[in-house]
């Protein structure tokens, strides 16, 4: 009997992509290799993504182009990521068909899903937008661009002001059974980029919302819904550190969630960086016995998956 194949979702982080129109289709090269060996390992792979230079990138793109024609008005951000989405798919999806078939594999056809995802309008996170999006403004564009849009806008840092978004966490992907569909026949499917595109259900019309949703979270419910045994969280360390950057900086090879919990009550992830990725592990790694969450380097994905690098989160004694 066939050896029933490792399901993974694979939530590719912004090194993966690039920050420009040529870095992306140079980094996404490198991308569809990683993604591959895995696929030649025998695992089943689904790709979900961040988006944050390219929805950044289209923002800016549509805010300038309603300055200048006072008839066009400006682009929802949910629109933006939307856009987002299918160029970023583009590429993946190309870069992705041509190395398989550099390595005679014709037989997977990629497709990518442009992805809503539900949250809820009472989230927490709508009462305090933290989220920084798009480029940095003086304080003159800044005020310009919150009477004119309604946009809110945040010093940052001494840098200049950025409009920021609610963040708020995913609670259903509304094409999860078309998803599922594509999975079951044997297709490489790209889904929930940049987090999904957030919408608010009301009666049957989904509406757009201004946010945006964290991509590792929307990967573990998408891995979680597709009954996936891995989720990989790649990014730009190789492992998860504790005390990192200081003297007795530690690299994990494994954590138990319970420890997990341990280091993020001392605060030892940084919050927008490495933590949302502990969190989204952990979720996975107990939301069903056996499911396994990694975080690695893109470039050492196989070996993480081979148990030869990466932090490997799991729920109880060691495995």
């Amino acid at each position: 009997m066939t050896e029933k194949k490792k399901r993974i979702v694979i939530a590719l982080g912004g090194n993966a992509l690039g920050n420009t129109l040529h870095e992306q289709m140079l980094a996404v090269k490198t991308t569809a290799k990683a993604i591959v060996d895995l696929i030649q390992e025998g695992c089943e792979v689904i790709v979900a993504h961040g988006n944050g230079p390219q929805v950044g990138m289209i923002n800016h793109a549509m805010a300038a182009l309603s300055r200048e024609d006072p008839n066009q008005p400006n682009t929802p951000l949910s629109v933006c990521v939307a856009m987002s989405q299918a160029y970023i798919g583009y590429d993946l999806q190309n870069a992705l068909r041509e190395e398989m078939y550099n390595r005679d594999i014709f037989d997977i056809p990629v497709a990518t899903m442009v992805t809503q995802v539900r949250v809820d309008p009472e989230d927490p996170a709508f009462k305090n937008p933290s989220k920084p999006i798009g480029h940095f403004m003086t304080k003159e564009q800044a005020e310009y661009a919150a009477k004119e849009y309604g946009y809110i806008v945040k010093e940052d840092a001494g840098r200049g002001w950025r409009r920021v978004v609610a963040s708020p966490l995913p609670q259903e992907i509304i094409e999860i059974g078309a998803i599922q569909t594509l999975v079951d026949s044997g297709q490489l499917v790209i889904a929930c980029g940049g987090g999904g595109i957030p919408v608010m259900r009301h009666g049957n019309h989904l509406k757009g919302a201004s946010a945006v949703i964290d991509k590792d979270f929307a990967s573990e419910r998408l891995a979680e819904d597709l009954h996936a045994d891995y989720l990989i969280i790649l990014t730009a360390v190789e492992k998860v550190a504790i005390h990192f950057g200081q003297a007795d900086e530690q690299w994990l090879s494994e954590m138990t969630t319970d420890q997990a919990r341990q280091y993020m009550a001392q605060n030892e992830f940084a919050p927008g960086s490495m933590l949302p990725k502990v969190q989204a592990a952990v979720k996975f790694a107990e939301s069903r016995p056996g499911r396994t969450a990694l975080i690695t380097l893109l470039q050492k994905a196989k070996e993480g998956i081979l148990g030869k690098t990466g932090t490997r989160i799991y729920r109880g004694a060691r495995i």
